[in-house]
């Protein structure tokens, strides 16, 4: 199983946002795990329920500051989040709904999902809000 490493190249230079991405990274890599372990569907369900949320939580904290802090893309970077929270809940109603496995398709679209958004999105917020917050 590859795991998601969080390391300066993830960092977006505001401590809060990347606290909450060393979450978001901790708990895809418990979910990865318990796929590729095959684990009880019920804590791979669990898991999955924990990542939606917290990842619902980091998206409401992200808006919140672009708010604050006037953040010109805010209109384009919320419809992203609202277009990754849409994806993963998606896969999780499949998943549910089917009682399939998690495939390994699966956890590389989150591992894609996660990284990518924080190295195209959340950079450019960080650059913004480095200093201010």
């Amino acid at each position: 199983m590859k795991e998601l490493v969080w390391d300066r190249t993830l960092s977006v230079e505001v401590e809060e946002i990347d606290e909450d991405h060393r979450r978001l990274i901790k708990l895809f890599n418990l979910l990865a795990r318990a796929v590729a372990e095959e684990e009880d569907a019920a804590y791979v369900a669990a898991l999955l329920e924990e990542l939606v949320c917290c990842t619902a939580w980091h998206f409401r904290h992200e808006e919140r500051l672009m708010l604050k802090h006037g953040y010109e893309e805010r209109a384009a970077h919320e419809q992203e989040h609202s277009e990754l929270i849409d994806g993963v809940r998606e896969l999780q109603r499949d998943f549910l709904a089917t009682g399939k496995r998690l495939a390994d398709a699966d956890i590389e679209y989150l591992e894609r999902w996660l990284a990518e958004h924080i190295l195209v999105a959340d950079m450019p917020l960080g650059a913004h809000l480095a200093g201010l917050v």
